[in-house]
């Protein structure tokens, strides 16, 4: 009895370690921009480990971003593909860009990202799935929205498209099919592979996973 006993007082010490360490703040003890531009900085921070040690976290620090699911009325969804430098290939995407407009919320960044990339527009917008593209080397998220009732942007709207955007191809692609193209690893763009497969998981419980396109970004 007493040799359970003991062991059952060490697996109650190894238990409130564990719930211990869980509980631990990793506190920013200092901090130093190493790179800063205008959509990224890199920063090194002194971070308080459990123990009382520190440990220096270099990473990315990320405007965010946008993407757009936009499906068609017979269940194609909008692709867009362009030059990606750091990985030197063109990549088939969703249409998405940057938070950098100042007061400009963030399903208004999501119809304007689908008009400049993709020329449509769209009556209806609804939250489909947040994302963490990185989270070992940056904070950057990206919030992924499902637009439907499209229609194309009027010709004299069209936006003006400059640098790697001046080739982008536009492809409606069935959404099965855009979802096999993840899975053979044609798109391996975490945004997309991740906004495909929720408008399909989405698609499948008819839509009802959806949430509303206001609701807050969690912290």
């Amino acid at each position: 009895m007493g040799g359970a006993g003991a062991d059952d007082t060490a697996a109650d010490h190894g238990l409130a370690d564990h719930v211990s360490a869980a509980d631990h703040v990793f506190a920013v003890r200092s901090s130093r921009d190493r790179f800063t531009g205008r959509v990224f900085s890199v920063v090194s921070d002194e971070v308080a480990m459990p123990g009382g040690g520190a440990a220096v976290r270099d990473y990315v620090r990320h405007v965010g971003a946008v993407g757009v699911v936009a499906i068609d009325d017979v269940g194609r969804v909008a692709l867009v593909r362009q030059y990606r430098h750091p990985v030197r290939r063109q990549m088939w995407e969703l249409p998405a860009g940057l938070i950098d407009v100042a007061g400009e919320d963030l399903p208004a960044a999501a119809r304007r990202e689908l008009a400049e990339e993709a020329d449509l527009v769209a009556e209806r917008i609804d939250l489909l799935v947040d994302l963490h593209t990185s989270p070992g080397c940056s904070n950057e998220m990206i919030r992924i929205f499902l637009a439907r009732d499209l229609a194309p942007v009027p010709d004299h709207d069209r936006h003006d498209r400059r640098d790697e955007e001046a080739q982008m191809q536009v492809r409606l692609v069935d959404v099965d099919e855009a979802v096999r193209m993840v899975l053979v690893g044609e798109i391996t763009n975490a945004a997309a592979v991740a906004g495909l497969l929720a408008a399909a998981r989405a698609r499948d419980l008819g839509w009802t996973s959806l949430r509303a396109a206001t609701e807050p970004v969690p912290r």
